[in-house]
């Protein structure tokens, strides 16, 4: 039975791994078991404090008083792409026993503590509340929603995130709220050379002291060793084709929960058909026949290290816009140096029929760039989202 179907026959993250060992749905690893093991203390110091908080209640009804128990530190897991730090945390999420629990990818997260932030301001200016400081409120609704969060991929790319990041996540543990993340990167390496990142790091104290940090870099990236072996770039269009893009695919999130999802930016949404962790799937319209942009761009790089698209077209003079949109898109996966696994009608000098106007003299750029991206040397210096550009506007404080 799948983990993701909210209805697991297991107690403990080690049953449910060994299950999927014993089928075949993964190959044993020691590293892997050492954070299994973490991540089942985790639960059982979670569960106890849940019986803790009941009978506390249950003392104050009959008066008697409890002494308060020590927080539960969270968990930190970090490690390169591919060594299944999402499949565990999915593991995690579904058997730990709270129902105020939420799973969310950071960006997410951190845009609705955003929007939140502006309401508070919205109510302080119409005298709605007194409170100047919006970010106590904001951590104690968050925190009655859900006390235990699961952040996959946690990454810091953004300055505004990073200016409140400290004071949020102490008020989050004032409030007894639990963390347990992934990410690619040590916390000593979040954000790093971020725009004023001295005001950043005292998040890193804060995170490190509330949870117990586990590096999963093992000798095997399971993906990768799949992908390895596949085309990144298939063509012509066809049955076959699409096959060996969803043989591709699986390859590439098996492990990880698959689902739509969303990119908030600037008070609009940028719609995701399909993620899984740091790859996301689009096909050729999702992304170029729509009005999309370079801020657009940039943003699902910021999300995503691996695209894959369907379906591109052989593009005529009558699409310049798409023509256009193509090119920024290609131009912006290759700046942020990121994995593209893509189907096309023709071969990428191909792509491009017009004879006329910039568009035909940029499409040889970009045909080289698709070629490059191919290449072994490419795809073996991916860069993850976090060691990217960060963005250089200044936060509201």
């Amino acid at each position: 039975m799948s983990s993701f179907d909210g209805m697991s026959n297991f107690r403990t993250v080690r049953e449910e791994y060994a299950h999927r060992e014993s089928t075949g749905l993964l190959k044993s690893d020691p590293r892997q078991i050492a954070v299994v093991e973490a991540l089942d203390r985790l639960i059982e110091e979670i569960s106890i404090k849940r019986l803790a908080a009941k009978s506390s209640a249950l003392g104050w009804l009959f008066g008697k008083r409890r002494p308060a128990r020590e927080p539960v530190k969270g968990l930190y897991v970090h490690g390169e792409v591919g060594r299944g730090k999402t499949m565990l945390m999915d593991l995690f999420y579904e058997l730990v026993p709270v129902k105020r629990k939420r799973r969310a990818h950071f960006n997410d997260f951190m845009a609705d503590v955003h929007d939140r932030i502006q309401k508070h301001r919205d109510k302080l200016k119409r005298g709605e509340t007194k409170e100047t400081d919006p970010i106590p409120p904001v951590a104690k609704a968050l925190a009655s929603e859900a006390w235990v969060l699961c952040f996959d991929e946690f990454t810091v790319t953004d300055i505004a995130d990073a200016m409140v990041l400290s004071r949020l996540f102490s008020s989050l543990f004032d409030e007894g709220v639990v963390l347990v993340a992934t990410s690619n990167v040590r916390p000593q390496d979040l954000y790093r050379d971020g725009l004023n990142r001295s005001l950043f790091e005292p998040f890193i104290a804060i995170l490190e002291h509330h949870t117990h940090v586990m590096n999963l870099d093992g000798e095997l990236d399971y993906r990768r060793r799949k992908l390895d072996r596949m085309q990144v770039y298939l063509t012509p269009l066809g049955p076959e084709t699409d096959r060996q893009m969803d043989e591709a695919w699986a390859a590439m999130t098996v492990g990880r929960k698959v689902e739509p999802s969303t990119i908030a930016l600037k008070g609009r949404e940028i719609p995701v058909p399909l993620a899984a962790g740091t790859a996301a799937r689009f096909s050729f319209n999702d992304l170029c026949a729509q009005p999309l942009g370079a801020r657009d761009y940039l943003a699902i790089a910021a999300r995503f290290d691996t695209l894959f698209v369907d379906h591109i077209p052989v593009l005529s003079q009558a699409q310049r816009n798409e023509a256009k949109r193509f090119i920024l898109l290609i131009d912006t996966l290759y700046d942020q140096h990121m994995r593209l696994v893509a189907s096309a009608e023709a071969a990428p000098e191909k792509l491009y029929s017009g004879t006329i106007g910039t568009e035909s003299f940029e499409f040889t750029r970009t045909a080289s760039r698709l070629t490059e991206m191919q290449s072994k040397e490419w795809l073996d210096n991916v860069r993850s989202p976090d060691s990217r550009a960060r963005a250089d506007t200044p936060a509201e404080m």
